[in-house]
């Protein structure tokens, strides 16, 4: 009798708990929505005002392109290539470009920011020298690469290394400074190793910061790829756009832009992905308790 009575003031709390399970489902459902409604219909605002100004003439379209050409333009670099070949060996050249500076920057910044942040007098000696470097002109750099390795893929890595690695490098030094002074002393009390110490402490500290750097730098990667490209190279996306820039084709232009935006919002997704992988031991924030 006293189990069925258990039992019985038991299902009131499950079902209230089921409802407030589906409840949240509904209010995530129902944001997602929006939120993607949302986003198509500023899409939609923005290509059909430009499309619009540029057919009434209000804004020329020889200089800014047009939505319906730019579209034209896609089509005939997937359909006909360019004059270098398929546009697919340009994207694949200018992505692999991208990704091995990306990959070639985050682990340098990761390395050097660790190594910083836990060692004051290192961070001091060397700190206006990596400032200096920091303030030197990402296109100069570009050109005294071109010049030093020629026009194959070395310097373009280069030059994405080089943008990616002082944004993760900054984030790794600042997670590091971060850590909690009291949680280290403490484990140095209770013998830990210094090993110890960056395994179990200021590595996850400095995690979070890491991983949200990862996100702009993706997009520098591809940023220094294409300014490369530009430069000086013989296959790629940003050639393409060096060659319609020259013959006075913005609509060209912008289609190689349109292309590798598609190519970092895939990335992107890849990099979120990851990051809720490798966080999931972090409690959420408040942002994300939220939904936003």
């Amino acid at each position: 009798m006293s189990t069925t009575n258990a039992v019985l003031d038991q299902s009131p709390v499950s079902d209230a708990s089921a409802g407030i399970r589906i409840g949240a489902m509904r209010a995530r459902r129902r944001r997602a929505f929006w939120l993607w409604t949302a986003r198509l219909g500023f899409a939609v605002f923005v290509i059909g005002g430009w499309q619009l100004c540029t057919a009434m003439n209000w804004v020329d379209p020889f200089f800014f392109g047009q939505p319906s050409r730019i579209w034209d333009s896609l089509v005939q670099l997937f359909t006909k290539g360019t004059e270098f070949g398929s546009i697919w060996g340009d994207i694949t050249v200018t992505l692999r470009e991208a990704v091995y500076g990306f990959f070639l920057g985050s682990c340098v910044g990761v390395v050097v920011g660790l190594v910083l942040g836990q060692n004051r007098f290192l961070a001091d000696v060397l700190g206006p020298y990596i400032k200096i470097v920091n303030a030197v002109p990402r296109i100069i750099l570009g050109s005294i690469f071109l010049v030093a390795f020629g026009l194959g893929t070395f310097p373009k890595v280069l030059l994405a290394a080089v943008l990616v690695f002082f944004i993760v490098f900054f984030n790794a030094f600042q997670g590091v400074r971060e850590v909690n002074p009291n949680l280290v002393a403490n484990l140095k009390v209770l013998g830990a190793s210094p090993l110890q110490v960056a395994r179990h402490v200021t590595i996850p500290s400095a995690l979070t910061w890491i991983i949200a750097s990862l996100h702009t730098a993706f997009g520098f990667a591809i940023i220094g790829a294409l300014v490369g490209e530009v430069l000086g190279s013989q296959r790629g996306v940003g050639l393409v756009i060096s060659q319609a820039q020259g013959r006075l084709d913005p609509n060209t232009v912008f289609a190689g832009m349109a292309i590798m935006a598609v190519v970092t919002l895939a990335a992107e997704y890849l990099i979120s992905m990851l990051e809720s992988r490798v966080l999931s031991w972090r409690p959420p924030s408040h942002s994300e308790s939220a939904g936003i």
